[in-house]
């Protein structure tokens, strides 16, 4: 009796996860009312696991940057540089058995750079908000722009193929027959969790996005707060290009390019308020399972990549804009 009234308290406080579950379970059933021999099929919910935890990671460090009142468009420019500068290591530092045969000190090292990018990029996304004072979403409309940019350069263009076996189990490998990348994202979110809802950094950042003047006559450092989530953002933002690259075996400038408009999309959608002081890792890890088992339905019945993208479009403008009516209802 007790655990039911905890979870019915839990879900009067925050009505956005009832709905997040009714929409999953909704689209759950309809998508298996209208294709039952394809989207029921185990392949299919076996190779979501493997694809939504770096769409995940993206959408948690989106809901981050929010928390501020801020914006980071230039995940995915971090995600695909990690990615790179990773895999020009590997081909560096190859043996005679060549880059797959790659050991653990390695890919050890592989993924303390990628770390490292993303802790540099998000730093300076911090530094230009912060110290320089540019808005948030043109300072890192241009960081990703440069990221990308560099990458470019980096590569010529094409794709570095080829990485450490080690490397790939992380995108594609299993533990106790589940997804790595599932079980990761899961350990991950539930630490991004910890940090918001039990340290002093997580109601900082909640404080400073709900009440800005608040914030400031309690002496929060704001400046600070604001540079240490620009800096999360960006770790988990590299932490989700390792998870690309071990899954596809690849790293390019231009992976996962429909993955910013699905970030912002399912950050929103998940709860987080883009004025900021709102948003819970639960709402966005439902929200982004609920628009992974859409996009596989879309899949299924044979939409176009175009189509989709144009109704996620929609979907993002609908949701904000019932968001915007509630808010003033209150």
């Amino acid at each position: 009796m007790t655990r039911q009234f905890d979870f019915r308290s839990f879900l009067n406080r925050d009505n956005n996860i009832a709905q997040l579950i009714v929409m999953t379970i909704l689209i759950f059933v309809v998508m298996s009312l209208l294709s039952p021999d394809k989207f029921l099929r185990y392949y299919n919910f076996e190779s979501i696991t493997y694809i939504f935890p770096e769409l995940g990671l993206l959408s948690i460090a989106m809901m981050i940057a929010m928390l501020t009142g801020g914006i980071d468009l230039s995940v995915v420019g971090i995600a695909n540089l990690s990615g790179i500068l990773a895999g020009i290591l590997f081909q560096k530092i190859a043996g005679e058995g060549g880059v797959a045969a790659a050991g653990l000190p390695a890919v050890l090292l592989g993924g303390a750079v990628a770390l490292l990018t993303g802790l540099t990029a998000g730093a300076l996304n911090g530094f230009l908000i912060t110290k320089v004072k540019i808005t948030p979403i043109l300072a890192t409309l241009g960081t990703g722009q440069v990221f990308t940019g560099l990458a470019i350069v980096m590569t010529g263009g094409p794709a570095i193929v080829g990485f450490p076996v080690l490397w790939s189990w992380v995108g594609n490998g299993k533990i106790l027959g589940l997804a790595t990348p599932f079980v990761l994202f899961v350990l991950i979110a539930a630490a991004v969790a910890f940090v918001l809802t039990r340290t002093p950094l997580g109601v900082n950042l909640m404080l400073i996005g709900t009440n800005p003047k608040a914030a400031l006559f309690a002496g929060l450092k704001r400046e600070r707060m604001i540079f240490y989530s620009y800096m999360m953002t960006g770790v988990l933002a590299s932490i989700a290009g390792i998870m690309l690259s071990g899954r596809t075996n690849a790293a390019k400038s231009d992976y996962g390019t429909s993955y910013l408009l699905q970030a912002v999309l399912i950050s929103v959608l998940g709860g987080t308020n883009p004025a900021g002081g709102k948003g819970t890792v639960l709402g966005v890890s439902l929200a982004v399972v609920a628009l992974m088992l859409l996009s596989s339905g879309f899949q299924v019945l044979r939409f176009s990549n175009h189509l989709i993208d144009f109704i996620w479009g929609v979907f993002l403008l609908l949701v904000i804009a019932l968001n915007a009516y509630k808010n003033r209802a209150r």
